[in-house]
């Protein structure tokens, strides 16, 4: 094929990823949007598989098959709940194919003969996709280890670990130099690999669970830049493009997580708030005798004289998978004349609208979904808010107390309504490890058990009493 035409169709793909991220913004889009970008993804394939440059169909069809067969299992598979786990993965997939693309270069280049400034180019792609790529690929392991529960979910590490980082960063920076230059062998490759495999663990893992949306969304733009570099070393300018954009969008959604926790990104990455973070607060003194525990039945009751319920979801409502039993529960509401909105935090979840994306299974309006900038104005004319397993995002100490780690962090307002309703399982602390005296506010009540079936018993109450 016409390399002109490759490239036409190759514009017309990247276009389809531009408009496809557009409407990832919105969620009445969302789903447009994505469609666009797999069409884009599906015409810069098959374009790719028109040029004369591939060597054997074979194997390229064997890997789609394989490839195929995985992605469909876990598009069907995977419950919604489980969606960070399987970001998480992707991320890893596309740091390892760069960084499969890259070693193939390599190889390729060292037999290529090539020498001076041109060698440098080509060598200088090769290491930045190599170490990025292969950072990408263990640190989302861990982060998947993490999100999965098969690691820890706190900080793991010790005292002087960012230095133990920074060393791992200069001897990988100084062995890719002598790969650069060519005045290494296939022994130093092996040894940048190795460096850069631990690098990424000995930095995820450090990072406690409270972090994990900023973690995801910064190993998405490392995936991106690194499959940018591969696609330097390619010739491909559809990867270059694609790279680009995810690595950007990347960015910019962890820039957007960290304004959203108030902290800097080196403040998470060093994981500031894990080792702040250690429960110097006395939870008994502040939940002792102020704790109101309820029932579905005295909670029923609060909710048949609203006019105003604002239902907030956190990681609870995830791990209880309640978002069908919280739409049955809306639409009982609804059912009365009772307004009823979602008050959505950007980081009540384990990933970036991850609320969002559960919420739109249970098929709940999007209209009714609000953020935190629309939420928190209209706290103090709500009758009941509703809290399901959000901690952290709902502590008030982020607002008042300047000793504790969070402090600063913007919150949804929810003790600003007339009554509290906190669905949880216990008086257990969220990521932070902190106390939340939400709990033991005069206008809040404990609705103690699993989220889902307390949701369920809540509907249930209120249909009784109709």
């Amino acid at each position: 094929m016409n390399s002109m035409i490759i490239n036409i169709f190759y514009l017309v793909a990247a276009l389809l990823f531009v408009l496809g991220i557009k409407g990832l913004t919105r969620p009445k889009t969302a789903v447009k949007g994505n469609r666009m970008a797999a069409v884009g993804m599906l015409v810069a394939i098959v374009v790719t598989l028109l040029d004369k440059q591939v060597i054997n169909y074979e194997l390229v069809g064997i890997g789609l098959l394989i490839g195929a067969a995985i992605g469909v299992i876990m598009a069907t598979r995977v419950q919604m709940t489980s969606m960070p786990q399987m970001v998480a993965i992707l991320n890893g997939l596309g740091g390892g194919a760069s960084l499969g693309v890259a070693a193939a270069s390599y190889f390729t280049v060292m037999g290529s003969g090539l020498s001076g400034a041109t060698l440098i180019i080509a060598n200088s792609s090769i290491m930045l996709a190599v170490l990025i790529g292969t950072v990408t690929f263990s640190g989302s392991a861990v982060a998947f280890g993490k999100l999965q529960e098969i690691l820890p979910g706190q900080a793991i590490g010790f005292s002087g670990m960012k230095f133990v980082n920074l060393a791992l960063l200069v001897g990988a920076l100084i062995t890719s130099f002598f790969l650069v230059t060519g005045a290494a062998d296939v022994t130093t490759f092996a040894l940048l690999i190795g460096l850069a495999l631990v690098l990424g663990v000995t930095l995820v893992m450090p990072i406690g669970g409270a972090d994990m949306p900023v973690v995801i969304a910064l190993l998405n733009s490392y995936s991106g830049i690194a499959a940018a570099a591969a696609g330097f070393i390619m010739g491909n300018n559809v990867l270059i493009v694609s790279g680009a954009l995810v690595g950007a969008s990347g960015i910019i959604l962890t820039q957007i997580m960290c304004v959203a926790m108030n902290r800097s990104l080196l403040n998470v990455l060093f994981g500031k708030m894990a080792e702040a973070g250690a429960d110097t607060i006395d939870a008994d003194e502040v939940y002792k005798g102020k704790v109101k525990s309820s029932n579905a039945d005295e909670v029923s009751m609060m909710l048949e004289g609203a006019e105003r319920v604002v239902i907030v979801p956190g990681f609870g409502l995830a791990m209880a998978q309640a978002q069908h039993a919280v739409r049955e529960l809306a639409d009982t509401l609804e059912s009365r004349g009772v307004t009823v909105e979602f008050a959505i935090h950007p980081v009540a979840g384990r990933m970036p609208g991850h609320m969002n994306v559960l919420l739109a299974e249970a098929e709940v309006d999007y209209d009714s979904m609000k953020t935190m900038e629309q939420s928190n104005p209209n706290f103090s004319k709500t009758d009941v808010a509703i809290v399901i397993g959000a901690n952290d995002v709902t502590n008030p100490m982020a607002r008042e107390d300047k000793g504790c780690p969070i402090y600063g962090m913007p919150i949804l307002n929810v003790d600003q309504a007339q009554n509290v309703v906190i669905v949880k399982r216990s008086l257990s602390p969220g990521f932070a490890g902190l106390p939340n005296p939400l709990f033991a506010k005069d206008n809040a009540v404990m609705l103690f058990g699993d989220g889902k079936q307390a949701i369920m018993d809540l509907t249930a109450a209120l249909h009784e009493a109709a």
